[in-house]
């Protein structure tokens, strides 16, 4: 199945041989494929297990209820991250086609989609590898005898720095004390102190710059020659993370005060459970931590062999994903259960940072407190940079797969030359997070640049192939390539509970909008209208590409709105659906 093949079957009647007739319709060079199962698996792992695994389920997961948070994780889970997992892997193996192109196979007037994911994945691009650049400067500080966010005395430090232990009889915490590894993280590192806000973002910090321009060195080397290369590389930058996190997670266990922050982070609080926003954010959270509509699954999914078991693949990677997500909360808890007694505060008091900010201050001013704090550092911001590494390899994986096969004659051998000015657009891009106010700009990409708009573009996604394309004919080539149909759990969740699923997630953050706040800058109105409108900006693909292909296709409104090329390229009845959306 290296070419593009039509497959049908000779013989309808009940009973009757059916014979297989091939028939090749294109005579496009083969497709690159993985050199090892393996390098998919560790791929898709590598992708799907990100810093959000290891900083926000934690947090959401004790936010909500703790423990009793888990039963509106799973079920999420089960009947709509995993579905929506499933199905992208299933498309991108049986039309091996990347994000862009795959729509000619499918529903072509929403090939909209496809160019909305790709510019999603560019703003991604420029916030979320800043985060590394912060971890390498972190690993690069971490080299030396004392750890320099562990004292008072640096230039940075203000006169309110209180390094504060219950050891420490002589030193009493107040209201305006600031620990030393949350003035080394805003004053040092970030440098935010420097800006009043989003309006006044000031100049841009070298030492950012140069740890940024490493990491897209490591991450252009590591692509430029395809998943040959990538799929090597995530040997390392896939597996090495749970190393790590098993070192830590038995330190952990061996400090005292552990078992507070466990108790703390299981403890169920099934009164949360009747709140709307317990169940949002088990939705939200399984959502992005599976990564569905980002282009990434169908790229990867392409370079299958065509009877490669995506089914079971989908089972294994979404599982590991899940579990690693709940081991994360043991690695972080057990260290703030040591922080809690080391202070002599409660649990939550020192649990109160989110984000960034609960790995940059509160683990890191915990490891600073270790025997061996240089061992612990060095290893834990290496964690850090290879679980940011191999998410970025897949992002970018996307969009190069996706302009690869929409434009194979322009790019197809200049992969290295285009992967060269992809990077450096990203790079480009991501300097105004580089700048003194650089972290409010990280903050405001995160909310509404990227959410919103892929929730949007999935739900889409979901509704083209099961409505428009047809669970029967999905379904029918899900059997082609393993031998068997997904069963009638599967065609449920495509159909219903998948859009459902994520039309609730929409309709709760238009009718929730956040208070976007990081550290003491609220983000004024302004803002949050700049916010929607880089968010639109990538959604405003679909229908422009509708009008588009509406305006260019010859014959009457009526004509063109019944074509049955704009449902999926083959001479058939268009469905009532798309006879009603279009209308």
């Amino acid at each position: 199945h290296t070419h593009r093949e039509r497959v049908y079957y000779r013989g309808s009647t009940p009973g009757a041989f059916r014979t297989l007739v091939v028939q090749q319709t294109s005579l496009d060079p083969p497709r690159e494929t993985w050199s090892k199962k393996m390098d998919f698996l560790l791929s898709v792992i590598g992708y799907a297990v990100d810093l959000g695994n290891v900083w926000r389920f934690p947090y959401i997961c004790y936010q909500n209820g703790g423990g009793a948070f888990l039963l509106p994780y799973l079920l999420m889970a089960v009947f709509g991250g995993v579905p929506l997992f499933y199905m992208e892997l299933a498309l991108g193996q049986f039309h091996r086609s990347g994000c862009i192109s795959i729509w000619k196979h499918i529903c072509p007037i929403f090939k909209g989609i496809g160019f909305a994911i790709c510019i999603i994945a560019l703003y991604i691009a420029f916030y979320y590898n800043t985060i590394m650049a912060w971890a390498l400067y972190y690993l690069l500080s971490s080299f030396r005898a004392t750890l320099p966010w562990t004292t008072c005395t640096n230039q940075w430090n203000t006169p309110n720095c209180t390094h504060y232990l219950s050891t420490d009889l002589n030193v009493s915490w107040t209201n305006y004390s600031i620990s030393p590894a949350e003035e080394f993280y805003i004053r040092q590192v970030l440098q935010v102190h420097l800006s009043p806000g989003l309006h006044q973002l000031g100049w841009v910090s070298w030492q950012l710059a140069l740890c940024l321009l490493f990491i897209f060195i490591v991450v252009y080397f590591s692509i430029w020659k395809g998943v040959k290369t990538s799929g090597k590389v995530v040997w390392v930058t896939a597996t090495f993370p749970y190393l790590v996190l098993l070192i830590l997670l038995i330190r952990g266990a061996t400090l005292p005060g552990a078992w507070r922050g466990v108790v703390f982070y299981l403890k169920p609080d099934w009164s949360k459970l009747l709140t709307t926003t317990v169940w949002l954010d088990a939705a939200a959270q399984i959502f992005f931590s599976l990564g569905p509509g980002f282009g990434v699954l169908l790229a990867f999914a392409s370079y299958n062999p065509f009877h490669n078991n995506c089914y079971k693949d989908a089972l294994v990677t979404s599982s590991v994903n899940c579990l690693t997500s709940f081991l994360s909360g043991f690695v972080i808890f057990t260290v703030l259960g040591y922080m809690a007694e080391m202070r002599q505060q409660r649990v939550e008091t020192v649990a109160k940072d989110a984000g960034p900010s609960l790995l940059f201050i509160i683990y890191a001013e915990a490891i600073a407190n270790m025997p061996a704090a240089t061992f612990f550092a060095i290893i834990f911001f290496l964690m850090i940079i290879m679980l940011g590494l191999d998410s970025t390899f897949a992002g970018l994986e996307g969009v190069i797969t996706a302009m690869l096969d929409e434009f194979p004659h322009l790019l197809a051998r200049r992969r290295e030359w285009f992967v060269l000015g992809l990077v450096c657009v990203c790079y480009l891009g991501a300097l105004s997070t580089l700048t003194y106010g650089g972290a409010f700009v990280v903050k405001l990409f995160e909310e509404y640049a990227t959410g919103p708009a892929v929730i949007t573009v999935v739900f889409l996604e979901v509704i083209a192939v099961s409505w428009f394309y047809g669970t029967t004919r999905f379904c029918n080539d899900v059997q082609l390539m393993l031998g068997f149909a997904p069963g009638v759990f599967w065609r449920v969740c495509w159909v219903a509970i998948c859009p459902c699923f994520l039309l609730f997630i929409i309709g709760s953050f238009l009718a929730f909008p956040p208070e976007v706040r990081l550290f003491d800058y609220l983000y004024p109105f302004w803002t949050t209208v700049l916010g929607y409108c880089i968010g639109v900006s990538s959604f405003i693909c679909v229908p422009s590409y509708m009008v588009y292909l509406l305006v260019t296709t010859k014959g009457t409104f009526k004509q063109r709105s019944l074509l049955p090329v704009l449902c999926d390229g083959e001479a058939r009845p268009p469905n009532t659906a798309i006879v009603l959306f279009l209308v």
